[in-house]
């Protein structure tokens, strides 16, 4: 992982303040030749967060991108302007043009959901390195083949479960998994409470035919951290919720919304540990909390973007311990340039990883296998939703065909 020093001085050597510089009189500031070319496929409002952070994290770059719409290529040429003014990026005509590229390392994909599994279908043809945006599907039967082929593949093939890199959750996993500062975990809860779905080319993440369903597309990540923390396979699932505020008279191309706004989602695992998630996406901001308690103690962070001006802490993160142990208050944050590039800078360091896993090095980025469990509880718990009923994880694998190893 590059150095504090390394990163700022990149920061500034794409900063277009800086361009009357000559080449030769730039120290601090000196533009490294990028090692890595990547292709994008998919430039979408998601697709150009990658290439901004693909420049700033520097040691890749953009080569080019595929996207059938001509706005997100318009946008993501803007976007890749940036940072690359000196250079231009090349638009592929078909998804086989930008995966088999000669010049490309590797391929981020960003597609709409509905879309990953045949992209992928495509993509591990090239063997290059994949970077594949979450949710890696929408169904367990797509996720399974994608991890089925990701376990043969003869190069990096990361998902893009960033979340797992904000800053408080990487200092919550930290206390809880490694510092073991509450002892053994036993109960998990998390909590988003956010703005409604934004727009997207076709709305497709109106309609749970596109997307998975709310709790696929959106709590994929919660449903990463909860799996992550509780260490062990979720048992059953049960879950309400529904539509309450959004969308409710959302129409397109003559088809009715049916994504739920709110939801309340209750986890069993194996080793006893027991989750909830709390989702409402009509609220005035973006809220989000993680309460861990064990055996030894008690951890809370959130993450706070309300509007208002302030000087409530964004970020906030509190382990109480047992009488005969410290305790502390933290606000744990990135570098403010990195954390306004995206995801409050968990896509930079996703980023990180990536390159990383290209070279080698150990990485604690979500495997495909985090994937897959990710959507598994987001599809059951979509599933118990409208049955009403506690879902089996184990007699849902069994339906739709996985046979876990």
């Amino acid at each position: 992982m590059k150095t504090n020093k390394e990163i700022r001085s990149r920061f500034f050597a794409l900063n277009s303040r800086f361009d009357y510089l000559p080449d030769e009189d730039r120290f601090l500031f000196a533009r490294g030749a990028p090692k890595y070319r990547f292709n994008l496929i998919g430039a979408g409002s998601n697709g150009q967060e990658h290439i901004r952070i693909t420049q700033i994290e520097g040691r890749g770059t953009i080569h080019g991108i595929y996207d059938p719409n001509p706005r997100s290529i318009e946008l993501a040429e803007q976007a890749f302007a940036e940072f690359s003014p000196q250079d231009s990026l090349f638009v592929y005509d078909t998804l086989e043009q930008a995966c088999n590229e000669p010049e490309a390392d590797g391929l981020i994909i960003s597609t709409p959901n509905y879309t990953h599994i045949d992209v992928i279908r495509t993509a591990v043809k090239s063997g290059k390195h994949i970077l594949l945006e979450k949710p890696m599907a929408t169904t367990i039967p797509d996720a399974y083949e994608i991890t089925k082929l990701a376990r043969q593949y003869p190069a990096v093939f990361q998902i893009g479960l960033q979340y797992r890199h904000k800053a408080i959750y990487v200092e919550a996993i930290h206390e809880a998994l490694e510092r073991r500062s509450i002892g053994e975990v036993k109960t998990i809860s998390i909590l988003e409470h956010r703005i409604p779905f934004l727009d997207k080319v076709r709305q497709w993440n109106k309609f749970s035919k596109y997307s998975g369903g709310t709790l696929v597309e959106k709590c994929c990540h919660y449903f990463d951290l909860l799996n992550l923390f509780a260490g062990s396979r979720p048992a059953t699932v049960y879950a309400t919720g529904g539509m309450a505020v959004n969308f409710i008279d959302f129409e397109y191309a003559s088809e009715k919304s049916d994504i739920i706004d709110h939801a309340f989602v209750t986890v069993t695992y194996e080793n006893g540990v027991r989750a909830s998630f709390n989702l409402c996406m009509f609220a005035p901001m973006f809220y989000e909390e993680i309460v861990v308690c064990g055996d030894e103690g008690h951890l809370k962070a959130y993450e706070n973007d309300d509007f208002l001006g302030t000087s409530e802490p964004k970020t906030y993160l509190k382990v109480m311990q047992k009488e005969h142990r410290p305790s502390r208050i933290t606000t744990p944050t990135y570098a403010s340039f990195l954390e306004q590039s995206g995801h409050n800078g968990a896509t930079f360091i996703a980023h990180i990883n990536f390159v990383d896993n290209i070279e080698g090095k150990p990485t604690n980025t979500a495997r495909v296998e985090d994937g897959l469990w990710s959507v598994v509880v987001g599809v059951a718990a979509e599933e118990s939703i409208k049955s009403g009923k506690i879902v089996s994880i184990d007699e849902l694998l069994q339906r739709n065909g996985v046979k876990i190893e």
